[in-house]
């Protein structure tokens, strides 16, 4: 018997119950706090960067590795918790988000920080893509709001980790904040995992699901693998860039914070929106709503203005990782969630990660963060174009089928 196997949940539990609600409750917790592996090393960049004497181009590289680990471990921790429910992917993902914090701690140099790093967002990618496919098994009606309701508790994260951080590292250092991290963060994660998430939707629920789906790949003339490559290529610095400004790292961390607040918003909005119209309309909004942020960023770097934008941005931008798990789950059989969720969110962080190089290296290179934010709209640009012919395609052959 596997060690990580969930107890059966009662045959008469129904799909948005309160039981659903519930377990969202704990899952977005959950998701918060593992979310720090994906923020603490933002808000440290500045003192790292001078610790260690680096470029930069250079000192992203543990934001690259970080984000790399987190895409990785999204894969692998979605066939974890094909095979084994949530307990699994959790379990693991708690040692590794402690060790990697504590490998961080003790780094002599930016390399072995950097690969600190690659565990941590491994670790913490146990608490993302595994629970938005964990929990889209317990709603049918409401799927798409439960799905960015979890998928915001990354943005709580987001939300509430890099002032705490940022205070951290000015009051103990970076170091020693690293330290406490390990130490609280994994424990409560697999403490709360193991009380609040040990059943498993049931057979019943999850076949009810597939039932509600609204298509399959066959709805775009495509095969499952030919959609699924196609979501991946669709998927595809403010804390530093505030330092730069000469406005300190103190205020980019709270626009940072005040970018996640508002995509949380936003996620919940999508949800709404997704429930009513689908996953991939929704997908197609965000990603063009995305632009417009991104050319604010281009026309506007005073103050106020880049309050306001980041706002904006995290206001467009929210809805567009949980959509992707939304489309899996319209388009794809249950028992096959975690793995296809994992596989999307990888080919989008893997994007990200070699945006963060990218933006270091043509910041070097410009002396300047505009540059980066016209690379970053052009590959937003590619994104809405791949959206938009899977619509048009997956219309047309409703309309003349």
């Amino acid at each position: 018997m596997n060690a990580f196997a969930e107890p059966t949940a009662e045959k008469h539990f129904h799909p948005d119950s309160r039981q659903a609600w519930l377990r969202l409750a704990t899952t977005m917790l959950i998701s918060t706090i593992g979310g720090v592996g994906m923020w603490s090393v933002v808000v440290a960049l500045p003192p790292v960067q001078a610790e260690f004497a680096v470029p930069r181009s250079e000192a992203s590289l543990p934001f690259m590795l970080a984000m790399v680990g987190f895409a990785v471990g999204g894969v692998f921790m979605g066939r974890l918790l094909d095979r084994t429910g949530v307990l699994g992917p959790l379990a693991l993902g708690a040692v590794a988000l402690s060790v990697g914090y504590l490998g961080a701690a003790g780094a002599g140099s930016l390399a072995m920080f950097a690969l600190a790093h690659a565990v941590i967002g491994f670790g913490s990618s146990a608490t993302f893509g595994p629970l938005m496919a964990d929990i889209s098994n317990w709603f049918v009606r409401r799927r798409g709001v439960a799905v960015t309701l979890c998928s915001a508790g990354n943005y709580l994260a987001g939300m509430v980790w890099p002032p705490i951080v940022q205070r951290a590292i000015a009051l103990y250092g970076w170091r020693a904040t690293h330290v406490g991290i390990a130490l609280t963060c994994g424990a409560v994660m697999l403490l709360i995992g193991a009380v609040a998430l040990r059943r498993r939707a049931p057979a019943a629920l999850i076949n009810a699901g597939a039932a509600a789906r609204k298509g399959s790949p066959a709805a775009f003339g495509l095969s499952a693998r030919a959609l699924q490559i196609l979501q991946a290529l669709a998927s595809v610095h403010i804390v530093a860039y505030c330092g730069d400004l000469g406005y300190g790292v103190a205020r980019g961390a709270d626009m940072l914070a005040l970018m996640m607040a508002f995509g949380m918003v936003g996620r919940i909005g999508s949800g709404f929106i997704a429930d009513r119209i689908g996953g991939l309309p929704t997908l197609m909004l965000g990603s063009a709503l995305q632009g417009v942020a991104l050319l604010l960023y281009i026309l506007y770097d005073g103050l106020v203005s880049l309050y306001v934008i980041s706002a904006v941005f995290g206001l467009f931008q929210g809805g567009i990782v949980p959509s992707y798990a939304i489309i899996v789950r319209e388009y794809f059989p249950a028992k096959e969630a975690g793995t296809r969720v994992g596989i999307i969110l990888m080919a989008s962080l893997f994007g990200m990660a070699l945006g963060g190089w990218m933006s270091g290296y043509i910041f070097d290179l410009a002396g300047s963060y505009r540059a980066a934010f016209v690379n970053g709209l052009g590959w937003n640009a590619v994104n809405g174009t791949l959206v938009l012919w899977l619509l048009f395609r997956r219309e047309g052959r409703v309309a003349y089928a």
